[in-house]
């Protein structure tokens, strides 16, 4: 690790102690790959395109099961691309949202190129200013260990950014077809004989 921080795979494995349940969404690239890794079940749905699309996705799953818990585990590069959503989230509140950034300051997917958090732009700082009253900001364990604390208890609301290095652990690939993760995470979400025969 590089200027001592949090090491992306060891953040998602302690995220994961206190998932429970809950439906997990992943943005496109690493934080799919991290997801996978650690805690690859039915009820992950990984984007894979769709750039900006995974806090709005996990907004809509949030308000349309509104007795299961949502998390949207994603990128620096890929929540800036969707800002807007900060707004929408804010304007209804969800209770059982948490938006988790794994902010590694840099756009991984194309390149490696600095992105604007490594240079000023503050995620937490944004989703505050939209409206949302929980936000923080992770820099090292002890903030890692207070953000676990906040996800079991369910303050939500959330949006957490974590800084991360920019090391990657070992790509590991979920499915790819669309299709195939869609009916697999419907199935696991409404049953299968909803999934299979919807009303």
């Amino acid at each position: 690790m590089s200027n001592n921080k949090l090491f992306r795979r060891d953040v998602v494995k302690k995220l994961m102690t206190a998932r429970g349940d809950a439906l997990c969404i992943s943005g496109l690239g690493s934080p799919t790959w991290d997801l996978a890794a650690i805690d690859h079940r039915p009820e992950n749905f990984y984007i894979w395109g769709g750039m900006g699309g995974a806090a709005p996705t996990g907004l809509g799953l949030a308000l349309a099961q509104p007795d299961r818990t949502v998390w949207v585990l994603t990128g620096d590069g890929e929540q800036l691309m969707g800002v807007g959503s900060f707004s929408t989230i804010a304007m209804q509140q969800p209770k059982n949202l948490a938006i988790i950034v794994l902010d590694n300051e840099h756009y991984g997917e194309t390149g490696m190129q600095a992105a604007p958090t490594g240079r000023g732009t503050d995620l937490a700082a944004m989703a505050a200013g939209a409206g949302i009253s929980n936000t923080m900001t992770i820099r090292d364990e002890a903030g890692l260990d207070e953000l676990v604390s906040i996800l079991k208890e369910g303050r939500f609301p959330l949006v957490a950014v974590i800084k991360i290095d920019v090391a990657t652990g070992e790509t590991i690939m979920p499915p790819r077809d669309g299709k195939f993760v869609k009916n697999t995470f419907r199935s696991a979400v409404l049953g299968p004989d909803e999934a299979l025969h919807p009303s």
